[in-house]
């Protein structure tokens, strides 16, 4: 799926603003720490349920909590090393994003932010519906934004395509953010990335076209990750990815991205002892368990370590877990770090 990296001058002179730099370069090299590097890797992804006005009122309390839990998390050991955020888009949500006690921060397409992709040809996306939101103007940027433990050496995002949208989406500039980040003891880099692709009904979009949509956004991530990823890295992709009960949607996707699901892993580890344990700290039900949510983690091995999920885990989903505080809850994996398999 990953061809590998492309040196950041061509990325960005290619297509125009196919892909831009999110945070500043670092001023110099990271230093490789003394020693071997931590066992494990940790990743959140939190849709914190961040609409403006007159989408969403009242939310000010909520991310204010949010930010609070995060700084006690942190304080007990808890918060994960990595923190990816979906739907950032008022001033409080993006106050909370970037207030972690992370110090390395990046953001994803602003609303402005063109994707220098062309117009879709689907004849199905091509006819806008202007009654419906679909007028071709982005209110909102992509409302994501990466929080990280460890220092992020580089950021590549780019918006969705113009025409790639239904509905109401169409008002916010989704798209994907990668970021690199230096985890000590380690000579390759980790990429991690997120998105927050096209919903369903909320949408208010008649389903083949909010199905055309997600389709071509999977088509859009699969080449951005060919243009920009390095295989050399290992890679986490976790976000929105709306697919909840879809299983058109995640066969259009997984054709796209064929890389490895978490909960496949974790739900395979579960029925099979020969592999590895997976640590199974949420609800778990069902043969499909991915399709029970729109949150998901996905994975890919690189030339020299690879991942294995070992814990996975929701918070903010109840009293003993930070408390309900938006409409989705975190989705919480570690990750084993490994040496990736010969050949």
């Amino acid at each position: 799926m990953r061809r590998g990296f492309w040196p950041l001058a061509l990325a960005l002179g290619a297509g125009g603003c196919v892909s831009y730099p999110a945070v500043p370069p670092p001023s110099g090299a990271v230093p490789a720490a003394d020693g071997p590097g931590p066992a494990t890797i940790s990743v959140m992804t939190y849709n914190i349920e961040g609409l403006t006005w007159p989408a969403r009122t009242g939310r000010r309390p909520s991310l204010e909590a949010i930010t609070a839990e995060f700084a006690r998390m942190e304080q007990a050991g808890e918060l994960p090393d990595v923190i990816v955020f979906q739907e950032a888009f008022s001033t409080s949500a993006l106050r909370t994003a970037s207030a972690t006690p992370h110090p390395h921060f990046a953001l994803g397409p602003r609303a402005r932010t063109r994707s220098g992709l062309p117009r879709t040809r689907d004849p199905v996306l091509r006819k806008r519906n202007v009654l419906n939101g679909e007028w071709g103007i982005r209110f909102m940027g992509s409302g994501l934004a990466v929080a990280s433990r460890y220092p992020i050496t580089a950021a590549f995002s780019q918006a969705y395509g113009p025409t790639s949208c239904a509905g109401l989406d169409c008002l916010a500039n989704k798209g994907i953010l990668l970021v690199r980040i230096a985890v000590p003891g380690y000579a390759d880099p980790f990429e991690i990335a997120t998105t927050h692709m096209n919903s369903q009904g909320a949408s208010k979009a008649p389903p083949e076209k909010h199905l055309a949509a997600h389709n071509a956004q999977s088509a859009e991530l699969a080449a951005f990750l060919d243009r920009v990823s390095t295989i050399a890295s290992p890679l986490i992709i976790a976000g929105d990815f709306n697919m909840r009960r879809s299983p058109a949607r995640l066969d259009a996707f997984e054709t796209q991205n064929g890389y490895q699901l978490a909960r496949r892993y974790c739900l395979e580890a579960r029925e099979d002892p020969a592999l590895p344990s997976c640590d199974i700290r949420m609800s778990f039900d069902g043969d499909e368990p991915w399709l029970d949510t729109q949150d998901l983690q996905i994975y890919d091995n690189g030339a020299t370590i690879a991942l294995r999920p070992m814990r996975i885990e929701a918070w903010f989903d109840g009293p003993d877990s930070g408390g309900r505080l938006s409409d989705h809850d975190a989705y919480v994996v570690t990750y084993a770090i490994e040496p990736a398999p010969a050949g």
